[in-house]
């Protein structure tokens, strides 16, 4: 699991996600946004969890929701708010 920290303004919350749950969004948003199908780091199936992998891992996720975020700087879709939780924590 992956926790990401987001803040928006004054607010900040906490998500937890899996690689799968990342890997879901970035189906929906290659199909409905025309994402780069490439820009979500592969899943490695090798030292699946090793302490290192998982450390690199998790930087390349945070890289790839800054690129999304940058991407859509005024409103972004749907499925990437929900997966971050804008619709409970920002009105």
């Amino acid at each position: 699991v992956y926790i990401i920290q987001v803040s928006v303004g004054n607010h900040q919350w906490t998500v937890k996600h899996r690689y799968s749950d990342f890997h879901d969004l970035h189906e929906k948003l290659v199909s409905e946004k025309k994402i780069d199908k490439n820009l979500l780091p592969p899943k490695k199936i090798i030292g699946k969890n090793s302490k290192s992998l998982v450390e690199k891992r998790q930087k390349e996720l945070e890289v790839y929701l800054q690129t999304l975020l940058v991407k859509f700087p005024v409103t972004a879709p749907k499925v990437l708010s929900h997966f971050l939780h804008f619709d409970l924590y920002v009105s």
